[in-house]
């Protein structure tokens, strides 16, 4: 069971530094199993196709990390003094922590590649897996932004996804300094980002 698993474990990881580097066209399955140290029965075992395989790299980062999140939210529940700011680090702090620990800033890439490539496929099963929590904080930015309009609030939301996702991803001109530490970066983008998004989100 254990040598299952770390198989399992051994592919997805292979995969996810692959896409991150290639695309999801662009890495083969006979790159993944060289890299993973498995055979192409090991893939098919475990993962069934290489599109099953995508989302499993997916699931494993995003169960966690919207649990996470719906968890932050639901700390804010029946506290009407929350504010936007409250749901929006709700929103942006597990995120970065993720992206700090391990290879989250690895994944995030793979991630960014999901929204360069136009899979349609995948965007779907992003969709139809974690769409409900774009919702629900979607809902609390509305009960706090009642001027806009459902359709501008979705685009603004649409917009703060991606500035995240971009911060999380490494490739921003703003880098740790070697004398501040991990945590304390994080904090630092945590604090900036939400005051942007909140500025963004709020305005006329």
């Amino acid at each position: 069971m254990n040598s299952s698993i770390s198989t399992k474990d051994r592919i997805l990881a292979a995969a996810e530094t692959l896409f991150a580097q290639r695309g999801f066209d662009g890495a083969s399955l006979r790159q993944l199993t060289a890299a993973a140290g498995v055979n192409l029965a090991a893939v098919n075992y475990h993962f069934g196709s290489k599109e099953r395989l995508v989302e499993e790299v997916f699931r494993r980062r995003l169960d966690t990390l919207n649990q996470n999140r719906l968890t932050a939210l639901g700390r804010l529940a029946g506290h009407e003094s929350a504010t936007l700011e409250d749901v929006l680090e709700a929103y942006i702090r597990p995120a970065l922590e993720m992206s700090q620990n391990g290879n989250g800033s690895l994944f995030m890439r793979v991630l960014a590649r999901a929204f360069a490539e136009h899979d349609n496929h995948l965007r779907q099963f992003l969709s139809d897996n974690y769409g409900h929590v774009i919702r629900q904080f979607t809902a609390e930015f509305a009960l706090r932004l009642p001027h806009l309009s459902k359709a501008e609030l979705y685009w603004r939301t649409d917009l703060v996804t991606g500035a995240l996702t971009h911060a999380m991803s490494g490739f921003g001109m703003i880098q740790r300094k070697g004398d501040v530490s991990e945590s304390a970066h994080r904090e630092q983008t945590v604090a900036h980002l939400v005051r942007f998004a909140a500025a963004g989100l709020s305005a006329p």
